[in-house]
C-alpha cells in the first residue's frame, strides 16, 4: 500500500518545470544542464555526455534555455537526417539509392511509409517540403504485372506474414501528403494514389459485415509485443482482425477523398463521404469498451473484444473527430500515465522485452498532446510536454523510444532488457519534438491557425519574469504575451494581432474542468492462457480451462469460467476462447481458439464442388503452406479470390489471405450463403500482393522482388463450416 501511495504521489505531483527547468532538469539522480553561448549555440551536458548544438536561425526565445536549446537540437537532428541517398540491406543489396529525402534515423538509413508519413504530419512539411514530397513519392508505385489491375498505389512495407493485406496501415501516407497539396504535380499523384489505394483496400481488406477494415495495428508491428504470443508463428488472427488505428486512418483518407472530389467537381464525393460516416459509426460501435471507458486497440475477426489499448489509436480517434467530445475526454482520462510519460500500449506484457512493450515513444506522445489539446486537458498537455522535453534532454538526442518507468534509453532486465532497438535522431521523434514546440507550446496548428492552449503550470519555466515568448519559423514569427494575472489553469488566445508575417497573441487565463491523470492502473496484464479443451457431453459442449477467467463463444462474451463451463450444442460451428482475469479485474489477451464442430473438408483438383446440407450461412477457408518468407517480414503474402458459384444468382467472391507460414495452417476466412441441396463450385482467381508493385523489383531481401513477382501458396483442403 505504501509503495502504491508513493507511485500515486509521484504521478500526481510531478517535477514541475519551474525555474529549475530553465537551465536544466533533475531526474532520478541525473542532472542535465543547458547553456547558451554568446554566439547562439547551446551546450547540453548530462549523463549522455556533452553535445554542442549549433545556433539555428529558426529559434525559440523563452526563459528556458533548456527548451530553446532542445528546439535547436531537434533542428540539428533533422539536418543530420536530411540525406541525398538512402540504403537498406533488403533493397538493391544494400547499395545507396539516390533520394533527396529524410532517412528514418541513425540506425535506420531508409524511408518507411509509416515513419515518414507520421513525421511529415507532425510538421516536417514546414521545414523541408521538397524532401517531404520526395520521400512520399518514393513510397508510391505502379504495377509491374500486366494481367493485374493497373494503378498508382501506396506501398505497404515489408512486414508480418509477408506484408499487405496482413498489415494495411500504408493508408497513413495520406496523413502526411495532405499538407503538401500546393504543388500541382504532386497533388495530382496524391489524388490518383488515394483513389486507387482506397479502392484496393475496399476490395481486399474491408469487411462489410462489421463495416471495418482488417489488418494489423499501425506502427505496433512486432506482433508478440502487442498480440497474443501464439501469433508469433501464425499471423492469421492478425490478418483477420481489425485495428483501431488503421480504421481511423482509413476514415481520414475517406474524408480527404471526399474533400478532393468536391474540389474537382467529382460525383464520387458523396460515396466517399457516406463510406467515411459509416466507418465512423462502426468504429464507435465495435471498438468502444464502455466498461473501461476506452477504445480497444484491436478486436478479433469475429468481433472478439480484446483487453488491449494503445495511445496512438486513441489519440487518432480523438484528433480525427471519430470520438465525440464526451467520449474523447473519457478515453484520454482513462488511459494510464506514469511519472515519466504515457505508455504506447497498456496493459504491458510481463513476458516481453522492452520495445513497444513497457515503453514511451515521443512521436506517440506528440499525438497524445494533440489529443489533450483537442479536449482542453491542461494536466495531460503538461504531462506530454514534460515527457518529450525530459526524454530528449536526458538522451542528448531525439531517441526512438524510452523505457516506461525510468525514461532510460536502455534498462538491464535479463531477457526482458531494452528497448531492444533504439536509434538516435529517429525521424518521427524529431518531428514529435518540433510539433510539441510549434503546436504544443505556441499553438500553431496544421491548418495555419494560432490557437495556444498552454497550461499555467508551464509559465514559470517558459516565461520566467518576461512578459512574452517568441518562436521563429520559415514564414512567420509568433509571439505569445502572458496575461497580468494567472487565474485559472489554461492560457488561451485573448486577442490576436497580425503584423505582416508576425502573429502576436495576447493570452488570457481560463479555468477549464479537468480530470486528474490516471495513475492507479496496474502495470501488467495476466498471462495468456492456452486454448481451452472441449468435449461433447450429451447435448452440451463442456469447456475446460484452468483458473478464473472469461469464456468467449464465436467472439462474444459468454460469461465467467472457473475450471469449466457448459454450452448448449447446436448445428452451428462453435469456437471457444478464454482469457485469464487478475485481482484488478484486468483480462489477459485471448487464448488460441478451440473449434470442435464438424467441418466439411473438400480436397482434390480445382475447381472443387460441394453440396450444401442446409440453407444458411457458411464459413470457408483454405488449408495451405506459404514458405516464401519468414513470419516477420517479406512481401509475398499470398492473396487469392475464392469464387463460389452455387447456381443462384451471381457468383460470390471472397478475398482470402495466406500469410507466410511455418508448415501447414489455415488461411483467413470468408462467409457465403447457400440453400439446401445447392451444388456449389469453387475456384481460385489471382489476387494482388506487394510483390506486384514495380518498386519492389528493387527488393533483394527475399522472394517476390528482383527475381520477379510471386503470389503463390501450396493450397490444400477447402474447409467449410456452418454458421
Amino acid at each position: 500500500m505504501l509503495s502504491l501511495l508513493l507511485m500515486a504521489s509521484m504521478a500526481t505531483t510531478p517535477d514541475l518545470p519551474d525555474a529549475a527547468w530553465r537551465n536544466g532538469l533533475d531526474w532520478r539522480g541525473t542532472h542535465v544542464s543547458m547553456q547558451r553561448d554568446a554566439g547562439g549555440a547551446y551546450r547540453l551536458k548530462g549523463s549522455s555526455g556533452q553535445r554542442v548544438i549549433p545556433a539555428s536561425p529558426l529559434g525559440a526565445a523563452t526563459a528556458s534555455a533548456l527548451f530553446d536549446g532542445l528546439y535547436a537540437m531537434a533542428q540539428d537532428d533533422l539536418k543530420q537526417d536530411s540525406v541525398e541517398a538512402i540504403r537498406d540491406g533488403a533493397f538493391d543489396h544494400g547499395e545507396p539509392i539516390p533520394c533527396l529525402c529524410f532517412e528514418t534515423g541513425q540506425k535506420w538509413p531508409y524511408v518507411w511509409t509509416r515513419d515518414l508519413s507520421y513525421a511529415i504530419d507532425l510538421g516536417l512539411w514546414r521545414f523541408d517540403p521538397a524532401r517531404s514530397r520526395n520521400g512520399l513519392e518514393f513510397k508510391l508505385s505502379e504495377v509491374r504485372v500486366p494481367s493485374a489491375p493497373q494503378g498508382l498505389y501506396v506501398m505497404q512495407d515489408t512486414g508480418s506474414g509477408g506484408s499487405w493485406p496482413i498489415s494495411t496501415d500504408r493508408i497513413v501516407w495520406f496523413l502526411g501528403a495532405r499538407h503538401l497539396l500546393d504543388d500541382a504535380g504532386f497533388a495530382a499523384k496524391v489524388r490518383q494514389a488515394l483513389t486507387d489505394t482506397l479502392a484496393q483496400d475496399r476490395q481486399y481488406a474491408f469487411d462489410p459485415a462489421l463495416g471495418l477494415y482488417r489488418g494489423e495495428t499501425s506502427f505496433l508491428d512486432w506482433r508478440e509485443q502487442t498480440y497474443p504470443a501464439w501469433t508469433a508463428d501464425n499471423v492469421r488472427f492478425i490478418a483477420q482482425s481489425f485495428a483501431l488505428s488503421t480504421n481511423v486512418l482509413h476514415y481520414q483518407a475517406l474524408q480527404m477523398a471526399a474533400t478532393l472530389a468536391d474540389k474537382h467537381g467529382d460525383s464520387d464525393a458523396a460515396a466517399y463521404r457516406a463510406q467515411a460516416a459509416a466507418l465512423k459509426t462502426a468504429i464507435n460501435q465495435h471498438f468502444w469498451r464502455a466498461d473501461r471507458g476506452l477504445y480497444m486497440s484491436y478486436i478479433g475477426g469475429d468481433g472478439l473484444p480484446v483487453e488491449a489499448y494503445d495511445l496512438l489509436g486513441t489519440s487518432l480517434a480523438i484528433t480525427s473527430g471519430v470520438a465525440d467530445r464526451a467520449r474523447a475526454r473519457e478515453a484520454l482520462s482513462h488511459y494510464p500515465t506514469w511519472p515519466a510519460g504515457s505508455p504506447v500500449i497498456w496493459p504491458e506484457r510481463a513476458d516481453q522485452p522492452i520495445y513497444h512493450n513497457r515503453a514511451i515513444w515521443p512521436f506517440v506522445s506528440a499525438y497524445a498532446l494533440r489529443a489533450a489539446r483537442a479536449v482542453d486537458d491542461p494536466a495531460r498537455i503538461a504531462h506530454e510536454i514534460r515527457s518529450v522535453i525530459r526524454g530528449a534532454a536526458l538522451a542528448g538526442s531525439n531517441m526512438e523510444n524510452y523505457e516506461l518507468l525510468t525514461q532510460a534509453v536502455h534498462v538491464d532486465d535479463g531477457a526482458l532488457s531494452g528497448p531492444v532497438v533504439n536509434s538516435p535522431r529517429q525521424l518521427w521523434s524529431v518531428a514529435g519534438f518540433l510539433d510539441v514546440a510549434i503546436e504544443g507550446v505556441f499553438g500553431l496548428t496544421g491548418d495555419g491557425r494560432v490557437e495556444p492552449k498552454l497550461p499555467v503550470s508551464l509559465v514559470p519555466a517558459l516565461f520566467g519574469d518576461a512578459d512574452h515568448i517568441d518562436l521563429q519559423l520559415h514564414d512567420r514569427r509568433i509571439t505569445l504575451r502572458r496575461p497580468a494575472r494567472l487565474e485559472g489553469n489554461l492560457l488561451v488566445a485573448g486577442t490576436i494581432r497580425q503584423e505582416g508575417n508576425h502573429t502576436v497573441v495576447n493570452l488570457k487565463a481560463i479555468e477549464v474542468p479537468g480530470r486528474p491523470l490516471r495513475t492507479d492502473a496496474p502495470l501488467y496484464a495476466p498471462a495468456t492462457p492456452p486454448a481451452p479443451t472441449v468435449e461433447a457431453d450429451g447435448d452440451q459442449w463442456r469447456v475446460h480451462s484452468p483458473g478464473k477467467g472469461v469464456l468467449y463463444v464465436n467472439g462474444r462474451r459468454h460469461g465467467a469460467i472457473d475450471g469449466s463451463a457448459a454450452i448448449a450444442r447446436t448445428s452451428a460451428l462453435p469456437c471457444f476462447r478464454v482469457t485469464h482475469i487478475d485481482s484488478h479485474g484486468v483480462e489477459s489477451l485471448p487464448s488460441p481458439e478451440a473449434c470442435p464442430g464438424g467441418k466439411s473438408r473438400v480436397a482434390g483438383a480445382w475447381p472443387r464442388s460441394w453440396t450444401a446440407p442446409a440453407s444458411g450461412r457458411y464459413r470457408v477457408m483454405l488449408g495451405y503452406t506459404n514458405p516464401h518468407g519468414p513470419i516477420n517480414t517479406g512481401i509475398t503474402a499470398a492473396v487469392k479470390w475464392l469464387v463460389i458459384d452455387c447456381g443462384e444468382g451471381a457468383p460470390q467472391r471472397l478475398p482470402l489471405a495466406m500469410p507466410h507460414s511455418d508448415g501447414r495452417q489455415q488461411s483467413t476466412w470468408g462467409d457465403f450463403t447457400a440453400t439446401a441441396g445447392a451444388r456449389c463450385h469453387f475456384h481460385l482467381e489471382d489476387g494482388f500482393n506487394m510483390s506486384y508493385l514495380r518498386h519492389n523489383a528493387h527488393y533483394t531481401g527475399g522472394a517476390g522482388g528482383a527475381a520477379g513477382p510471386l503470389n503463390e501458396a501450396d493450397v490444400g483442403e477447402l474447409l467449410i463450416s456452418p454458421l
